[in-house]
C-alpha cells in the first residue's frame, strides 16, 4: 500500500470518527462530510510530494482552502485522540511520520 493510500484510510477513519458523533450518521457520511473527504482525497491525489509527502500540519506548502482547512482541523482535532482507542495502528502509523 502506498503511503498516499496510507493516507485516505486514516482521513477516512477519523472523518467517519466525526461524521457519527455530530451528524449522526449510522451508515457512511453524510453529504458534508462526504465533501470534506473528496476534498482531502483530491489533495491528497495531487500532492506535489508524492511518497515523500509529510504530513499536511508539517507541509511548508498549504494546498487547502481555507475553509477546508478549518473543516479538516476541526475533523482532526475532535478525532485524533479517538484514533488510538478505535484505529490505534493508523493513529501509531501518523504519529510516527
Amino acid at each position: 500500500m502506498t503511503r498516499i493510500e496510507q493516507e485516505k484510510k486514516t482521513v477516512h477513519k477519523m472523518i467517519a470518527l466525526y461524521c457519527h458523533r455530530y451528524h449522526d450518521s449510522s451508515s457512511g457520511l453524510c453529504a458534508d462530510c462526504q465533501h470534506v473527504e473528496d476534498y482531502a482525497f483530491l489533495r491528497l491525489d495531487h500532492c506535489r510530494y508524492g511518497a515523500d509527502k509529510p504530513t499536511c500540519e508539517n507541509c511548508p506548502i498549504h494546498c487547502y482552502k481555507p475553509e477546508m482547512r478549518e473543516n479538516i482541523r476541526t475533523i482532526m482535532r475532535y478525532s485524533g485522540p479517538l484514533m488510538l482507542l478505535y484505529h490505534p495502528i493508523s493513529a501509531i502509523r501518523h504519529l510516527l511520520r
